[in-house]
């Protein structure tokens, strides 16, 4: 992995992490902004407890080594849950800078999915015996039709 691609990847990664865990306590904890702002936009108080706890795990599965098929459910939820919120601004007619704001952190999400080195993709090996890494079966591509 270059050097540039590298720092981008974990640049992103950082954003997006800080965002899931600073984001994940706020809603567990119930902070005054936070609940006026779920409560502005339509959403029951209660759904704070749910996006809190699974921000916080989308936060760790995302940093934690190996568990690619769970970094992909991750970055799956953070996207949703960014997306989502953009959309919600739109249909509340929010001020721009959250608009912003969740367009730009939905983008970090996409750009460090993109960016990540190949360990931590599906196609990587998951297992690892004595140092040596276990090969993956691969599907056989079909043949080119002519």
């Amino acid at each position: 992995m270059s050097t540039a691609r590298s720092i981008a990847f974990w640049t992103t990664t950082a954003v997006i992490v800080f965002i899931l865990a600073s984001g994940g306590v706020a809603d567990l904890m119930h902070a005054p902004s936070t609940e006026a702002g779920m409560t502005e936009l339509g959403y029951p108080t209660y759904v704070m407890t749910i996006l809190g706890f699974w921000k916080i795990l989308g936060a760790m599965a995302i940093l934690a080594p190996r568990f690619p098929l769970v970094k992909e459910w991750a970055y799956a939820g953070a996207f949703f849950d960014l997306t989502g919120g953009f959309v919600s601004h739109i249909a509340h007619g929010s001020a721009a800078n959250h608009l912003f704001y969740t367009g730009f952190f939905a983008g970090c999400v996409v750009a460090s999915w993109a960016l990540r080195p190949a360990s931590r993709t599906l196609g990587a090996p998951v297992f690892r015996r004595y140092g040596q890494v276990a090969p993956v079966a691969k599907t056989p591509q079909a043949p080119a039709a002519v």
